[in-house]
């Protein structure tokens, strides 16, 4: 997943806590623990990571080198081709050679059951005080199984995490909203209402460049985010991945049996058949749809902002700012409500591992421990104190030329500074403070306010809020879901529930976009074709696999 846009705020004040380092530890300027003297020896760390990063600056950039500095460690980072992480993690366990650190994703269970994760407790309780002040009552949750209480992946979800943004939902641009006099978008017939509007009225852009009404960016394995995912938050349920799972009784389904999935999808048939839905959706590469995105060229989005956010960032340089996005928390219907803010409690699954590889898997813990000091934390989210952020009144703020270079031209800001850059391990989430008051990251209420563009202020105003996540239901609406979110439970590799799944998994990658491009009197019997390819290979098996893995988790977390 692309590293989040997040950073942190001020001067830290001393603390006096006891630190364990295999020499005395060299006090920071903000008293939190750093690398020993004896940490400092130059050392190169290989690390092969699930997402690609194309911003990725080989530690060059100030904040990178300044990293370096401080710990003597240089990252190597490898990245998978094409996006295919199962790829890059299934030939090193073919091959049985490992970098030192892993980002695994989805893959990390089967590294796990390949022998090439470590346990990293000991390293933790040796060397890592930092690791564990930030995980804090959350490192239970760390543990592997019920059998194993081993702790293989240090989390990458922001502890205590305060979400301020609404990344997600249905996209439109601003001058889609402009023109037509910024009316309600709650339902997909309003989104559909809205593209369709202004698509009557405008065949291209001002440069002449035709106009996509709607694009997904389903070539890959992005259709889950796209089309898949979805199905499911317009109907009412949380993101579990590819599951459904009752709230009382934990009971797991393959989420497209439910007949809400099959609507949602009837809807796309929909957009496709009335010339809204560019049918390209489902063979298109992501450099593909993001170029589009960039060009101006695309009325409205089903995404995700990280997989979007270069493109835009792209539109900004350019100044093309009425073609940026709002966000809507769109259902199928007036009867449902969107889950996306329902808590999961701390997430706990996907991150950093450390591999028997390892040259020295102690400097690689202690590397990741400074990341995760406070001096660490402060310097991986606002940078270096006179160069990116100044303290004023007891507050980091961020100069205003920067600031304007943040918003306008952002991939050239990370890039240079190496601002947010380096959020590779255990991290604070937004809202939290730190010793001195100031957040550790950037995205708070004030600083989102400095870096709205002219269109994101008139879109607000015209809605009467102050963000988007003021449409969405609050936090509060919800119980917290005690298994956290099935997409990050892992299924043992060679396992009966996993072949299963698999088999399932390549059903639905052939069926959904045959539905949705079907001619709509098609559209049925193409569904009852998946419904049948679904239980000859059999699913009702896999949900009740996939049932005792989440009641499993509940147990775990629970106790």
């Amino acid at each position: 997943m692309a590293i989040a846009l997040l950073a942190a705020t001020g001067c830290i004040k001393p603390n006096t806590d006891s630190e364990s380092r295999s020499a005395a530890p060299v006090s920071s300027k903000d008293g939190s623990p750093a690398t020993t003297k004896d940490d400092l020896t130059p050392m190169t760390i290989t690390f092969a990571v699930g997402d690609n990063n194309p911003l990725w600056d080989d530690m060059k950039s100030e904040v990178g080198k300044l990293i370096s500095e401080k710990t003597g460690i240089f990252i190597k980072a490898q990245f998978p081709i094409d996006g295919h992480d199962g790829d890059l993690f299934a030939r090193m366990v073919a091959s049985n050679e490992y970098p030192d650190m892993v980002a695994a994703k989805g893959s990390v269970g089967q590294l796990k059951d390949a022998g090439a994760l470590i346990d990293l407790a000991p390293l933790i309780d040796q060397h890592a005080p930092n690791i564990k002040k930030l995980y804090g009552d959350h490192m239970k949750r760390l543990r592997w199984s019920n059998d194993d209480h081993g702790i293989y992946v240090l989390p990458t979800a922001p502890v205590n995490q305060t979400y301020f943004n609404a990344d997600g939902g249905f996209e439109l641009q601003h001058a889609v909203l402009k023109e037509l006099g910024y009316p309600p978008i709650k339902t997909v017939k309003d989104f559909e209402n809205a593209l369709q509007a202004y698509y009557d009225k405008h065949k291209t852009t001002a440069d002449g460049k035709p106009i996509i009404p709607l694009t997904l960016n389903a070539g890959d394995w992005q259709i889950l985010i796209t089309v898949t995912n979805p199905a499911v938050a317009t109907t009412g349920a949380p993101d579990e991945g590819e599951f459904y799972i009752d709230p009382q009784t934990y009971e797991a389904k393959f989420h497209y049996l439910r007949p809400e999935d099959k609507e949602y999808f009837r809807w796309l048939n929909h957009m496709h058949d009335i010339g809204l839905l560019e049918a390209e959706s489902f063979v298109q590469k992501t450099d593909q749809y993001n170029a589009k995105i960039a060009s101006g060229r695309v009325l409205g989005l089903i995404d995700m902002e990280w997989d979007f956010s270069g493109a835009v960032a792209l539109l900004r340089k350019d100044g093309k700012f009425d073609q940026t996005y709002a966000h809507f928390p769109v259902t199928l219907n007036e009867t449902y409500k969107r889950h996306d803010f329902q808590s999961t409690g701390y997430m706990a699954g996907t991150g950093i591992s450390i591999t028997k590889s390892a040259k020295d898997p102690a400097r690689v813990i202690k590397f990741l421990d400074f990341l995760a000091s406070d001096e660490g934390q402060v310097l991986v989210n606002w940078g270096i104190e006179g160069k990116h952020y100044k303290v004023e009144n007891g507050k980091r703020v961020i100069p205003d030329d920067l600031l304007k270079m943040k918003i306008n031209d952002n991939q050239n800001f990370r890039k240079t500074t190496g601002v947010d850059m380096y959020r590779i391990g255990p991290s604070y989430g937004d809202g939290v403070k730190d010793p001195t008051g100031n957040y550790y990251t950037t995205v708070f209420p004030e600083q989102i306010e400095k870096e709205y563009t002219q269109a994101d202020r008139e879109t607000l105003a015209a809605y009467h809020i102050k963000s988007f996540r003021e449409l969405w239901p609050s936090e509060e609406e919800f119980p917290v879901r005690p298994w956290g979110s099935a997409w990050n439970i892992n299924f043992e590799t060679g396992s009966e529930a996993n072949v299963l799944f698999q088999k399932c998994e390549d059903i639905m990658k052939k069926r959904i976009p045959e539905a949705i491009l079907a001619e709509p009197d098609q559209f049925d019997a193409v569904w009852d074709k998946f419904m049948l390819d679904l239980e000859k290979a059999g699913v009702n098996k896999l949900n009740e696999e996939f049932t005792k893995l989440v009641k499993d988790r509940v147990k775990l977390w629970s106790e």
